[in-house]
């Protein structure tokens, strides 16, 4: 995921008007309901027995009970709303091109490669929203793709109280703002923000309800005192209970993972 930057030198001098502006805006987004005390994410779905981005890796999140299943959005050459990573289909699946210079009938034909003899493919969204609505919630990690029928989708789905919106483009912000006003937003802080003041300032300038992958013990305090929830990425091959804990022991609100099912588990016996 990318972070979307702005200057530090303008987000400073709006310091002073941060916290109005911060207070009127927040008001409306709420974050979607959560069963586990700490927000458990499934990176791509649980894709440990399952490709990522599928049906089927979205169902194992559900079953493990994960708070969120994350999903990445892109859009084909005729318009159709799709689950894929890659700007390209090389990588996850046996055909080769980017996603947005391809229809969804070319895209339909593939298949996604997988560690079983099970065959996946790539879904619609649309799919997935059905598959989702009243089980788990969706990180909506927003690729590339249109936010009205992104939008409208949510909507036909009833899935508007179950999606979070990962924001990776600053133009992205100002289309949600107009078209979704009440989704809650995601994004990651520039680099250049390292302190409350800057913080602030930033929050004057978009309004958010989770940051990610903070973890500056100021910033972290920032952000509890400024009531926005900060998840992190603990995804990799050797995270466990020993990287789990020390993520937790930083005071964050979520986490994460490429193992949803232990680390739920974990959080039962080990989160009060």
């Amino acid at each position: 995921m990318k972070l979307f930057i702005h200057k530090i030198c303008s987000l400073v001098a709006c310091a002073t008007l941060a916290i109005p502006a911060f207070a009127q805006h927040h008001a409306h987004p709420v974050l979607p309901h959560s069963k586990n005390k700490t927000v458990v994410i499934a990176h791509r779905g649980n894709h440990v027995n399952a490709p990522e981005n599928t049906l089927a890796s979205t169902r194992e999140a559900i079953n493990c009970g994960a708070d969120y299943v994350e999903v990445d959005l892109r859009t084909t050459k005729d318009g159709h709303l799709v689950a894929m990573h890659d700007a390209k289909v090389d990588r996850t699946t046996n055909g080769m091109g980017k996603i947005a210079d391809m229809t969804w009938q070319e895209v339909e034909e593939l298949q996604v490669f997988n560690r079983n003899k099970k065959t996946h493919r790539v879904p619609e969204f649309r799919e997935l929203l059905a598959l989702c609505k009243g089980k788990i919630n969706i990180y909506l990690d927003f690729k590339d793709a249109d936010v009205a029928e992104t939008w409208k989708q949510i909507k036909a789905a009833g899935m508007e109280h179950q999606v979070v919106v990962y924001l990776n483009k600053e133009e992205q912000y100002k289309k949600w703002k107009e078209v979704a006003p009440e989704v809650p937003l995601m994004t990651s802080l520039p680099k250049e923000v390292t302190n409350k003041e800057q913080f602030t300032a930033f929050l004057s300038q978009i309004s958010i309800q989770v940051v990610d992958n903070v973890t500056n013990p100021e910033l972290l305090k920032a952000a509890h005192e400024l009531g926005i929830s900060v998840w992190l990425d603990v995804q990799s091959p050797t995270e466990g209970p020993a990287s789990w804990n020390e993520a937790l022991h930083k005071g964050v609100q979520g986490l994460q993972t490429d193992k949803p099912a232990e680390m739920v588990s974990y959080m039962k016996t080990h989160v009060q």
